[in-house]
């Protein structure tokens, strides 16, 4: 696979809806800056720590995949038994490809979870967290902007380690 330079960022979404559209629209943007910074990369670029820690682009993404899965999924929905794995190991067999498609159906899911949700003030089933907190819809929806904007950053000064790829 060769490199290939990242889409250019299409600024913060326009939309001023109501509350529960905007908030996806905000986490959806933020989700495909982790994405975009993951794809067109080479395998081993990809997965190459980029800092002392170990953490790797795709490291990032199955974490922020397993984030999504762990907030809607685990303890907003109460599916499963056992909260997921919120490590950025990657294993050998899977692809970059297979990654990055992983995390495109957890947010798939994640949005489905929330759009058939009408009050964002629904409690998740489960505590989750370090808090070990029962919280609001509402609340998953803040922290999973932030959690993936916080690790859009990281994606940012990855990307741009790994090939002098910069901006969105």
């Amino acid at each position: 696979m060769t490199t290939t330079q990242p889409r250019p960022d299409t600024g913060p979404p326009g939309t001023d809806a109501d509350e529960k559209a905007t908030l996806l629209a905000f986490l959806d943007y933020v989700r495909e800056a982790v994405a975009a910074k993951a794809e067109g990369l080479a395998e081993r670029a990809a997965r190459a720590p980029g800092v002392a820690s170990g953490t790797s682009l795709l490291g990032l993404v199955r974490h922020l995949t397993a984030a999504e899965r762990y907030w809607f999924v685990w303890a907003f929905e109460g599916a499963g038994d056992a909260p997921p794995d919120l490590g950025m190991t990657v294993g050998e067999a899977e692809s970059a490809k297979d990654v990055l498609a992983g995390y495109r159906a957890a947010v798939r899911r994640s949005n489905e979870i929330v759009g058939r949700c009408d009050d964002l003030g629904r409690s998740c089933v489960r505590p989750a967290g370090q808090a070990g907190a029962i919280r609001s819809l509402r609340w998953v929806l803040v922290h999973m902007i932030e959690e993936t904007a916080r690790h859009a950053g990281h994606a940012d000064i990855l990307r741009e380690q790994a090939d002098g790829a910069v901006g969105r």
